[in-house]
């Protein structure tokens, strides 16, 4: 008779395991759908802000700014469900990488979303500049570059591809020397034309926030080459990091 209630027992808590082990699945799959769902988001506010930019589109700078909300709301309800699988299941080795990346580029894709507005913002005062026809032209390309190096990351993180992830590293460094170019050239047209300070002044602070969108882009690569990996190689610079180079210290 014990023996036959040990067994029921037995047979109840792996009943229990099957469940929570489902119950984990589940939560893992909402979470990379839900990271999935705010990089798409953020990936049209970007690709707005940038034809805004290199168009003069003011009715796409104001779309933009108007859709802070939801990627505020989404960013938060990603990093709840974060915590609410680290708490409830206590994930390791693979499942917990995949958690803490999901974090990670979670709060990339929201201060990636911040600099598209910011972007929007300066869109709408340069149109206010009677002077002011086109930006640059090595600024457009450089805006360009760095959408697509956006999107590459977006690619990666979506395919767990450490590999495309670590050609995205290793182009940070060219985007960084176009930054440089284009910052140099905008330099000089104060110097050339400083009765349009505050234009020029607008357009350096552009360029900024493209060169930090760039390195967010980064750092998602980074991310994604944890979570595959589980190197984290976010220190040792863009050519290491892209030719396969590990952190020697010990990884979690």
């Amino acid at each position: 008779m014990l023996q036959k209630e040990e067994a029921m027992h037995l047979s109840d808590w792996d009943a229990e395991r099957v469940t929570l082990g489902r119950h984990f699945i589940r939560d893992l799959e909402g979470l990379w759908g839900g990271v999935l769902k705010l990089a798409a988001v953020v990936e049209d506010a970007l690709d707005r802000s940038m034809r805004a930019l290199c168009d003069g589109r003011t009715d796409l700078a104001d779309e933009v700014r108007s859709e802070e909300r939801d990627v505020d709301r989404l960013e938060v309800q990603i990093e709840r469900e974060c915590l609410k699988v680290l708490a409830l299941h206590q994930p390791v080795a693979s499942d917990l990488r995949r958690v803490a990346s999901v974090l990670k580029v979670n709060g990339e894709l929201e201060r990636i979303s911040n600099l598209a507005r910011n972007i929007a913002k300066r869109v709408k005062k340069l149109a206010a500049d009677p002077r002011m026809l086109t930006i640059p032209r090595e600024m457009e390309s450089l805006a360009l570059e760095v959408l697509d190096q956006f999107r590459a990351s977006l690619d990666a993180l979506s395919r767990c591809d450490a590999a495309l992830a670590r050609t995205v590293i290793a182009g940070d460094g060219r985007v960084d020397r176009h930054f440089r170019i284009v910052l140099r050239e905008l330099k000089d047209e104060i110097r050339r034309d400083p009765d349009r300070l505050n234009t020029w002044l607008r357009l350096i602070n552009t360029t900024r926030n493209l060169e930090r969108i760039a390195d967010h882009a980064t750092k998602i690569a980074e991310a994604v080459v944890y979570m595959k990996e589980g190197d984290i190689i976010r220190h040792l610079g863009a050519e290491v990091a892209s030719r396969g180079g590990t952190d020697p210290r010990p990884q979690a």
